[in-house]
């Protein structure tokens, strides 16, 4: 009795443990759908001429306002906490959208954040200023933008283009989170990071599987 005790052991419960944390990988690695197909970066031109599209990336989406140095802070938050941690993640991009006549400023902003990391993954986009807000409608948040086009939130797209976020859960007295600010490190250690490690969790979990069945077929 004690061996078949010890191999029931030692042969079922890794089978036991797989499937709870294969059940906890279905219940909780997705990040809730806030609002459908937000749109398209059509109206924009990038720093580089590059055309810069949502569809088939995870975004990190901003509006860095009429002078983009004047969210040096909000970008080093990211840049440090965000950025650094998932930039080689191969389908995630930066886009940050400002005003025409901001481009100087952008591309200061942009050197500095050289001096860290790479930063290939930092897209500016330029637009005439009916554009943007047009654009941020879009996302249907309880936001707005203030004088100069900018806000301190920054937004999770995913790769169908929709805005992600966090669900009211009255249970555990939580509000729906439609943005992250990044005027706040705490808020980005306590929320957006976890939020971002999901979102990439799903794709590369939906990734492997994609290419298990490939091997099947």
């Amino acid at each position: 009795m004690k061996k078949f005790l010890v191999l029931g052991i030692l042969f079922i419960l890794p089978i036991v443990v797989y499937l709870f944390f294969a059940s906890a990988v279905d219940n909780f690695s997705k990040l809730p759908i806030l609002e459908e197909s937000i749109g398209n970066l059509d109206d924009f031109e990038s720093l580089t001429g590059e055309q810069i599209t949502l569809k088939d990336k995870i975004t990190i989406l901003g509006f860095f306002g009429e002078n983009a140095y004047n969210k040096k802070g909000n970008a080093f938050n990211l840049n440090q906490k965000i950025y650094k941690k998932n930039y080689e993640f191969r389908d995630f991009q930066f886009v940050m959208i400002l005003p025409y006549g901001s481009e100087d400023a952008a591309k200061e902003l942009l050197t500095k954040l050289d001096d860290m990391v790479d930063v290939s993954g930092w897209k500016f986009l330029f637009g005439t200023p009916e554009s943007i807000q047009r654009f941020f409608k879009g996302l249907k948040t309880p936001y707005k933008l203030d004088k100069q086009l900018a806000t301190n939130y920054v937004f999770i797209i995913d790769k169908q283009a929709n805005l992600r976020g966090r669900e009211e859960n009255l249970d555990k007295k939580e509000q729906k989170i439609y943005g992250y600010d990044t005027s706040s490190v705490a808020d980005l250690n306590n929320v957006m990071v976890d939020d971002v490690k999901v979102i990439l969790a799903e794709y590369r979990l939906a990734l492997k599987k994609y290419k298990a069945d490939r091997k099947e077929k």
